[in-house]
């Protein structure tokens, strides 16, 4: 009922905040380091923070981590073909990922052609997946278990946008080479779509069916946007030599995702529900029905003034978010499944510029396992900045 209330007043009451005009398709190339001064330009975002978490007591101490340091290489071809990539370092050097080396070719605003490592239109983070877009340290769950971002896949496809009684209307569509047979065969012991990522897929597709993905946005200036996505696929390796040696397991995932401005808020979220094609006899361990969301609200409390800083701004957010792993029930007793976990995000947030954002975060998760056993609560600080170069 909250998020269908936040989706009304979108398009139906004035904002007095100012929102985001750009389209959540343009994410991607809503970036500061690109600009006209050049035909070619590097860019990127560094992002670190500081965590303390105790889980039932217990405490693990304090730590400090440089997430991600991202590098952008964007250049303008010709007037219609530009490429963009970007190249990720986790975790210090832990992890190296080109998550996005891409070519478009326009042909007009409401066809262009794309073809490389694209990301998946599935919900608004993963095309917007930037740390200095937002307040808080951590993505939402919603985004990270059920929607695995940030998801990056080789495909082709098209997208565009248009104009329509005073409302922008835009659509994206891809094939791409679609995730593994590791959602199920993973060491986690349950459904994990994030384990479904493998390098291995950026060179060949395991079972020669593509997966398709898509959203379709609606967005009214001055309000907010609203889209609506899916993104499926058969997961599993059922063709050996040309020959079928499994059913066929399709994965779906289907999302909703918002933004609005209300008043003097600025509210964002998303809800994904997937449904996962499970080996027979396994549904009740492994899920074959996930789900998750977040609310995020934010509002500017403060604005300092600061030499050479002309729209340093102060912020006091909050999340709320939930994600359900295994939504079911067991045969033998008719209880619910329980392998969920729930959270609440108190944020303060301080921007010197829109590019760049100090962050400070309260995290409280209430975790039910898959056995029942009792509750077990985490509590944290998270401390940290992110900014784009």
């Amino acid at each position: 009922m909250l998020v269908w209330s936040v989706a009304v007043l979108a398009f139906a009451s004035p904002a007095g905040a100012q929102v985001d005009s750009t389209l959540a398709q343009e994410g991607i190339y809503d970036r500061p380091f690109i600009g006209s001064v050049s035909n070619t330009a590097i860019g990127g975002y560094i992002e670190g923070n500081t965590n303390y978490f105790v889980e039932d007591g217990i405490t693990e101490g304090f730590s400090m981590e440089l997430r991600r340091f991202n590098i952008f290489m964007y250049s303008s071809i010709s007037r219609r073909v530009r490429f963009l990539s970007e190249l990720e370092f986790e975790h210090g050097t832990e992890e190296i990922a080109l998550e996005t080396a891409l070519v478009d070719f326009q042909i007009s605003p409401a066809l262009v052609l794309r073809a490389g490592i694209i990301l998946p239109p599935i919900g608004y983070l993963n095309q917007n997946h930037d740390s200095p877009k937002w307040d808080f340290v951590d993505r939402p769950l919603v985004t990270t278990g059920v929607i695995p971002s940030t998801l990056s896949e080789v495909g082709a496809g098209v997208y565009g946008k248009g104009v329509s009684d005073g409302v922008m209307l835009s659509y994206d569509l891809y094939l791409t080479n679609g995730i593994s047979d590791a959602v199920v065969g993973n060491d986690l012991g349950r459904t994990d779509i994030p384990s479904g990522k493998s390098e291995e897929q950026f060179e060949e597709d395991n079972n020669g069916s593509p997966a398709i993905s898509g959203r379709f946005g609606l967005r009214r200036p001055g309000f907010g946007e609203v889209g609506l996505s899916y993104y499926g696929g058969y997961y599993n390796s059922y063709l050996f030599e040309g020959v079928e040696v499994d059913e066929r397991r399709w994965l779906g995932i289907t999302a909703f995702d918002f933004g609005a401005s209300v008043g003097r808020f600025d509210v964002r979220g998303e809800l994904a529900y997937a449904t996962i094609d499970v080996p027979s006899g396994m549904s009740e361990i492994f899920g074959d029905r996930q789900w998750g969301g977040h609310v995020d609200i934010i509002a500017p409390v403060w604005k300092p003034a600061l030499s050479g800083y002309d729209n340093a701004t102060v912020s006091l957010g909050l999340r709320l978010e939930k994600v359900d792993y295994n939504r079911g029930t067991f045969l033998s007793t008719g209880l619910s499944i329980r392998d969920d976990v729930t959270a609440v995000v108190p944020s303060v947030s301080f921007r010197p510029t829109q590019g760049t954002v100090f962050r400070a975060n309260y995290r409280y998760h209430w975790t039910h396992d898959f056995v029942g056993n009792p509750t077990v609560r985490t509590a944290g600080f998270q401390v940290g900045f992110a900014t784009y170069f």
